[in-house]
């Protein structure tokens, strides 16, 4: 009976150790596993095979340069495909003119307006129609017939009305270049402020209606397909009083409105 309990008290501590020698090598199993896993190394996300040069990169950079230049250009093409393919400009606005309303006079300005229709037949070549007209104050001096309705100072009109070819030899984006040659005639009102003193007698040509010639180049700035502003230059020859004038320079500006289609 004796035997049993002390059997008993010993029994008790060699199941304690039982028990916690197994805690114990798992404790020690577990920092030995974090301690070692930190050193695997972590797998790589890129091939070092898949990684580009610098004259790769650069090479993509030039193609999608490439690429843009290419989308630009066609853009621009087809603007200029669209602008150009009118088959009719209206063009209208306010003129000036440096005039020699007679032989032994001095130039004068006149301020005026044009009209003027534009039919492409055929590509850059087209027919012009053209009307317009310029008025304006002349000098005359100081003559016998200065104290009459004060003659010495007399207001005078002319009218045109000219046609002829227009050539487009530049199709830009924005910008365009005509020049033309238009002939016709024009008529000359040089009495109409002597209040019935005949205006030959002032140094003014005669009321008449002679040739007019009318050569000059035009340049379009482009708003959009349809409307443009133009700024022209022209040399207005005339023959009034039998002579023939070639040094009348003036220009315009007007409003260019493109219709119709080729």
């Amino acid at each position: 009976m004796h035997f049993r309990k002390c059997f008993g008290y010993a029994a008790y501590p060699l199941l304690a150790a039982l028990l916690f020698v197994p805690s114990a090598l798992r404790a020690q199993d577990a920092p030995q596993q974090q301690t070692t896993a930190p050193q695997t190394n972590p797998p790589t996300t890129m091939d070092e095979s898949q990684q580009t040069t610098p004259e790769q990169r650069a090479q993509v950079l030039r193609e999608a340069q490439e690429r843009v230049n290419a989308r630009r250009k066609l853009r621009i093409e087809q603007i200029i495909k669209d602008t150009y393919s009118h088959k009719y400009e209206v063009d209208f606005g306010g003129d000036s003119l440096r005039f020699r309303p007679g032989q032994s006079l001095q130039y004068m300005n006149e301020a005026g307006w044009h009209v003027d229709v534009t039919d492409y037949l055929r590509g850059n070549l087209g027919v012009t129609v053209d009307a317009r007209g310029y008025y304006g104050t002349a000098y005359t001096g100081s003559h016998v017939y200065s104290g009459l309705n004060q003659a010495y100072n007399p207001s005078i009109s002319q009218y045109v009305f000219l046609a002829g070819p227009r050539y487009r030899f530049f199709r830009g984006q924005h910008w365009g270049w005509t020049a033309q040659v238009l002939a016709g005639v024009g008529h000359g009102n040089f009495g109409t402020g002597t209040y019935g003193l005949p205006p030959q007698l002032v140094g003014l040509y005669t009321d008449s209606t002679v040739l007019n010639i009318a050569p000059g180049a035009s340049v379009d700035y482009n708003l959009s397909p349809a409307l443009a502003i133009r700024w022209s230059a022209v040399d207005l020859m005339t023959n009034y009083g039998s002579n023939f004038q070639d040094k009348n320079l003036g220009g315009s500006m007007g409003i260019v409105y493109r219709l119709g289609r080729k």
